[in-house]
This record gives C-alpha cells, structure tokens and sequence, in this order.
C-alpha cells in the first residue's frame, strides 16, 4: 500500500509484500540468508543491480518493514536498524567521525552516550564538548574549524532539558555540521526532528516505540546520501537487527500514537498532582507550566511524553525509601513500557558519571525518574502518594 498523509494509517498500513500464502500478519523471515535464482543473478545482487534480501546481516524483510514505516513517519528517506539503541548511537557517530573530528554535544545526554564520548571515542582522537542544551548561543560558540557533528536528545534522560531545534538546525546548517538527534523519549509521534533541520535520527527503539518491554533495538535514520555511510559501516561491523525483534517492533509502531496518547495524558496528571506535593522539591514535565521551557515544549512538540522526574526532599535515603515504597510501581532500568517504572539515576542508569557530572544536569541524589505506564491513572497516582506518605 501506498503511504498516506496520516500517521496512524502509515504505522498500520505500510508492510512487507506478502507471501504467496496471502497472510494478514507479515511472517517472520528467520533466516540467515537468502537464495539467488542463478550464479548471475548472485553477481548482480552483490554488485547493487537488484532489489531483496541477500543476507540478513544486510537486509531481512521484517527489519525492512520496520524500518519503511520509520522512515515515512521520520519524514526522511532511508534508515538503519541495529541491535541495540547504544549501537544505533555509537554507529550514528561512528559512521562519520574520523580522528581529529569534533562534537559538540548536549550536556544532558544518557549515561552510556556520556562514556562513548567521553571514553571511547578519545581512543581515536575525537574529541567533545559539552553545552547546556538550554542555552541557545553556546552551541554556535562551542564550534571549532575540527567540529564535524551535533549530537543532542531533548527531552533529555532524566532531567528532561530540551534543545530548541530549530535553533540548533539553523546553526548545523550555516557551519555544514551533522545534527545528530537521539529522538528516543519522543519518538516521531510527538516530535519529528528531520522537520527542524536533523540530518541523523538516532532512536532506542527498546523504549517507547516497542513499549511493552520485550526486544532490544535500535535506529539510525536520515537521507539516503548520509545513511549510505551508516550502511557501509554496520554492514561490516554487524549490529545487526534479529528478524524477529524487526517484526515485533513493526507490530508495535501500529499502535504507537495510541499508546502515547495514554502515557501523555497518565503523566500530565501524575505530574500536575505532585507539582505541590510538600516532600517533593521539583517536578519536571515538558507540558507542565512550570517547566523552564514550556513554551519551548509546546512548539516543537505534540504531546509532553510519558516520562516525569521528581526531586524527593530528603536526598539519596529520601530517594532510595521512595522506591521501596512504591507497591505496584516497578523498579527497573528501562522505561516506555506499559506498566509504568521508576529509576533512580544517580545510583543507576547514571552512577557511572562523577558527582559533579551529576549536579552539570541537575542529577541530584533525591531524583527519581518515572516512566509512567498505561495503567488507570488514579492507581498510578495513588502509589506514588503512599509512597510518599511512608517518607
């Protein structure tokens, strides 16, 4: 089917061609490989003159259904699939980096984004620079002659800073820099970086976008020219994508905006219920009129997203009480599921960072990061309040 105007409808509607057994659900290709019609035809699929599948290292039909409907709701033209969202995010700028190169990074970025950039892309000569993502100029003043790519997540992971993106495209654009946005805690549903100027999209699809906790994955997404790079070098690196997390991941994208809608407005009002709370110091959630930058979250996004963050008076024993008296809440590392999960970063997701590292992004020790779940909002709601009370 030809894609439409509608992002529901795409998400649903765009798949692999069927098999000759005419299925209503797309098959899972477990398959390591593909076979040619003739030793000619072999040759010419190896030299780039056919279309299909040649191994699934390469291609497989289920990551390529997946990644044909990213790509339309993306707005852009091709895309990566990988293994892993930190194998999307080390490929995004491991494809066009070479040694000498510069970033220009967010300083609010997730735990193991801060090592690559901090300790493994030093081995080869790339250096970083961090800015506060609020802070509009210190991206055009952080450029050196050597900076060859942006690289940002907004909302941010935990704190949930946001980086104006136009703002950031304009500038990539007049320095022919890469923008490289990780667009994980939005997913296209609610914001469409390519729209502001991103060349690469980098996605942890193990998040919202399969949203019920069960497969790793990963994306790289942009135009066709720059996603040529990321196929050469993931073709020959190989974080490849299993066949079947492809087709669970295309199965979830069906039904991404409804469930986001859910997560949106379940979080909005846990949020709202806290902002007030006498043992909690800050709540931080985009659509919330206290958010520093409200209006900037309004403009670029669609809805407020499904994560919120709350400071606990009281510190890290204040923080780590608070868990423990969570009854149906989980305590997990992960976040986007339907069932709603709390974090606490500074002894987890982000204990790797130095203290000062921490406090740079507003890491404090009483923060907790929620992902708030699909669950009736006034359960959801009422266990973090017991919770609370038991402080």
């Amino acid at each position: 089917m030809s894609s439409s105007k509608h992002f529901e409808t795409d998400a649903i509607r765009l798949q692999t061609e069927r098999s000759p057994h005419r299925e209503h659900a797309v098959p899972i290709y477990m398959t390591s490989s593909f076979m040619f019609d003739s030793a000619e035809h072999a040759r010419d699929m190896f030299q780039g003159k056919g279309e299909g599948p040649i191994y699934s290292r390469y291609n497989n039909p289920n990551v390529d259904e997946f990644l044909g409907k990213l790509t339309r709701l993306e707005h852009v033209e091709d895309g990566i699939a990988t293994a892993s969202g930190m194998a999307a995010m080390f490929s995004s700028m491991a494809s066009f980096l070479e040694s000498g190169d510069h970033v220009v990074a967010s300083r609010a970025v997730f735990g193991s984004t801060h090592q690559i950039l901090t300790q493994i892309l030093p081995k080869w000569g790339i250096t970083s620079t961090y800015v506060d993502p609020a802070d509009n100029e210190a991206w055009e003043r952080s450029i050196t002659p050597n900076t060859k790519m942006f690289f940002l997540e907004t909302p941010s992971n935990p704190g949930l800073a946001l980086v104006d993106l136009a703002h950031v495209g304009r500038i990539a654009e007049a320095h022919n820099i890469l923008m490289n946005v990780d667009n994980c805690f939005a997913t296209p549903y609610i914001q469409t970086p390519a729209d502001y100027g991103a060349h690469i999209i980098t996605h942890s699809a193990t998040k919202f976008m399969d949203g019920q906790g069960r497969v790793l994955g990963g994306a790289i997404l942009g135009s066709a020219e720059h996603i040529e790079k990321v196929r050469f070098f993931t073709r020959h690196t190989g974080p490849t994508m299993s066949p079947f997390n492809g087709w669970v991941l295309s199965k979830s994208l069906e039904t991404l905006a409804v469930r986001l809608e859910r997560h949106a407005e379940n979080a909005l009002a846990l949020a709202s219920q806290l902002e007030h709370h006498p043992k909690i110091l800050q709540v931080r959630y985009p659509f919330l009129d206290s958010h520093p930058q409200h209006d900037l979250a309004k403009k670029q996004m669609r809805l407020g997203g499904g994560i919120v963050t709350i400071e606990v008076d009281g510190g890290l024993e204040a923080g780590m009480r608070f868990l423990n008296g969570l009854q149906m809440i989980s305590l997990s590392s992960n976040l986007g599921d339907t069932r709603s999960i709390a974090t606490h970063p500074t002894s987890t997701t982000h204990s790797k960072l130095t203290e000062d590292e921490r406090q740079a992004v507003g890491i404090t020790p009483g923060l907790v990061r929620l992902s708030v779940g699909l669950e009736t909002r006034e359960d959801i709601i009422a266990d973090v309040l017991t919770a609370l009370d038991k402080l």
